[in-house]
């Protein structure tokens, strides 16, 4: 009985299938930019899914055995395979066609992405490829998407804000700048960058700090107030005290008001006798 063949790995190939080609980039600042921009949300965008992997200027190989059919997509998404680490991908190996293709434009390059690449990947049978000129001046309007229908790709129309939707990563496009914003189509909510995400966590830091403070100072005020109050009985026990005191030995403030009440004048202007004061009496004594 025949044993089943060996699944072919990277390690069981005999071809050679380069990492690269040895030439320097040379692309413009915009390019570069918008493609890291566009890895990171991409890795952000699908970093809880273990089974979705996010490429991004790696050698896709579509052919076994032969090193010239290949590409390197500025971004691609493949479902069904790990997250791991790769030095090239090759279809055969993955047993996975990409999902999604996204390439960034530019003035060497935004008619093969519209012309020969199109054509290549939609001979792949990837779902949906998206192009995005991040510099606005070669793409009228800048992002154009495709999706495959019936073996053919067909032109995504744009929403108002010119953005488009790719039904694959669940994700809404939409240039943004020189970046291309990816939206949650389910939530609304943007997959904010990495700095974007840093500035907002300083920044609620900050609010929490405020809050703190705002708070501590509304403590500090509700002290003082209990203390101006606490002080403001004491004060009027301390009196109370007092009056009742005075009134006790019947000298007080309103002893004093009764000697000079008028109807304690007799008619030939002199004052009536009254009871002298407990502690006057002890004197005259």
């Amino acid at each position: 009985m025949s044993s089943m063949p060996k699944p072919l790995t990277e390690a069981d190939d005999e071809v050679f299938y380069p990492e690269s080609d040895g030439q320097p980039m040379g692309e413009t600042d915009w390019h570069i930019l918008a493609l890291m921009l566009l890895r990171q949300a991409l890795d952000d965008a699908f970093a809880d899914q273990a089974d979705v992997y996010v490429g991004s200027d790696l050698f896709f190989y579509y052919v076994e055995g032969d090193p010239s059919a290949n590409t390197a997509p500025d971004g691609m998404v493949v479902k069904g395979v790990g997250k791991h680490l790769r030095r090239t991908f090759k279809t055969w190996v993955e047993k996975a066609i990409p999902s999604v293709m996204i390439e960034i434009c530019s003035q060497k390059t935004w008619k093969e992405d519209l012309g020969a690449k199109r054509l290549l990947y939609e001979r792949l049978r990837v779902a949906e490829y998206f192009v995005f000129d991040p510099e606005a001046r070669y793409l009228k309007p800048p992002l154009r998407g495709f999706r495959l229908r019936g073996g053919k790709y067909q032109l995504l129309a744009a929403a108002a804000d010119g953005s488009l939707t790719s039904k694959e990563l669940g994700l809404r496009l939409v240039a943004e700048g020189h970046m291309l914003r990816l939206i949650d189509a389910r939530t609304g909510k943007p997959i904010l960058t990495r700095q974007e995400r840093a500035d907002l966590a300083e920044q609620q830091k900050e609010q929490e700090r405020q809050s703190k403070e705002q708070e501590k100072q509304r403590a500090d005020l509700a002290e003082q107030h209990a203390q101006q109050q606490e002080q403001r009985a004491e004060h009027e026990k301390q009196r109370a005290d007092a009056l009742a005191a005075e009134l006790a030995h019947g000298c007080g403030p309103r002893a004093a008001a009764r000697t000079n009440d008028p109807a304690n004048i007799c008619g030939d202007g002199q004052m009536a006798e009254t009871e002298p004061c407990p502690r006057n009496r002890n004197r005259s004594h």
